[in-house]
């Protein structure tokens, strides 16, 4: 099998409330308001292609499909996952998500969108979005159509470190301030619930208020991650969260670190420090894959990881 690393370019997308943090990562911004750069993306709306080695050119897509065995031959006919840097400048819309069933049913086939976010960095009293306070199903749809807005949503402080898991019928939403990682399914639905009445060349934002009511789950129940999130899993690698998508962890690099590849894949994000990995020279924005039957993987350097598989 393969004993190649899989490097990316990254895919970046202007937004109404992205901003110019994404440079930090050493990405040329295409604009002043860059909120999110799709770092392994095989989207049709985003699809990163391969930017060195045998199979430099290629797009994401093409590698799964032609190439599956990289990826342990998974199953499946798009490549499952999605990792995302997002940079909140300005408040998001709050939005829900729907699961695999509504998804598939009402969008064309697509999957459905479980994410969550790992915070790189919040600046002090950013508040995040994740619930909501009614009761039942029908006082969602009350409140929603009376847009009684602070009653109905759910905000909580944020900081760097903390990780959340955002299931499909979360009501949610990163505000301004806010910079994060997203591992989430390969998918680019989401529902707005609510924009703050915000124009974008000089029109409202497309509210899906039918489908969101459609999809909202009540009442909301509280989910926290425990907190020893230090689960030791693999050497230096740390569990933050392991659901039916995916599981991701934080990998922590002082000096050196090992790990074994026992994955289908693994995608890797180096997002703080510099160092090189079985070599090859990394530094905080690079994000690539390790494929199938790699075995171990040897980390020099000093930077935080963060790993996700299927």
């Amino acid at each position: 099998m393969s004993r190649e690393i899989i490097f990316l370019n990254p895919v970046l997308k202007e937004t109404i409330w992205g901003g110019s943090r994404l440079s930090e990562f050493g990405y040329n911004l295409p604009g002043e308001h860059v909120g999110e750069c799709w770092a392994v993306s095989a989207h049709p709306n985003g699809d990163c292609t391969i930017s060195s080695g045998t199979y430099a050119g290629m797009h994401l897509s093409q590698l799964w499909t032609e190439h599956n065995e990289l990826f342990g031959n998974a199953h499946g006919s798009r490549f499952p996952l999605l990792t995302k840097i997002i940079d909140a400048d300005a408040d998001l819309s709050i939005q829900v998500h729907p699961d695999d069933t509504y998804a598939q049913t009402h969008e064309n086939g697509s999957l459905g969108k479980t994410e969550c976010w790992y915070i790189l960095d919040a600046e002090p009293g950013t508040m995040i979005v994740i619930g909501h306070n009614a009761k039942n199903h029908e006082e969602v749809k009350q409140m929603i159509e009376q847009k009684r807005w602070k009653e109905f949503i759910r905000e909580i402080p944020v900081q760097k470190g903390d990780f959340f898991l955002i299931e499909p019928g979360t009501v949610h939403a990163i505000k301004g301030g806010t910079l994060l990682l997203e591992t989430q399914q390969n998918s680019d639905i989401t529902y707005r619930v609510y924009d703050y009445d915000r124009l974008n060349n000089g029109k409202p934002r497309e509210l899906h208020v039918k489908q969101s009511i459609d999809v909202v789950k009540a009442p909301f129940i509280k989910t926290e991650p425990p907190k020893d999130l230090k689960k030791t899993v693999n050497s230096n690698m740390h569990e933050l969260v392991s659901c039916p998508f995916f599981s991701v962890w934080t990998l922590d690099v002082e000096e050196n670190a090992e790990i074994k590849q026992d994955q289908k894949f693994m995608i890797v994000s180096v997002v703080e420090g510099s160092g090189n990995v079985d070599g090859m020279m990394v530094e905080k924005g690079k994000h690539f894959i390790i494929p199938a039957g790699y075995g171990k993987v040897v980390f020099r350097g000093n930077m935080q990881l963060v790993v996700s598989s299927i």
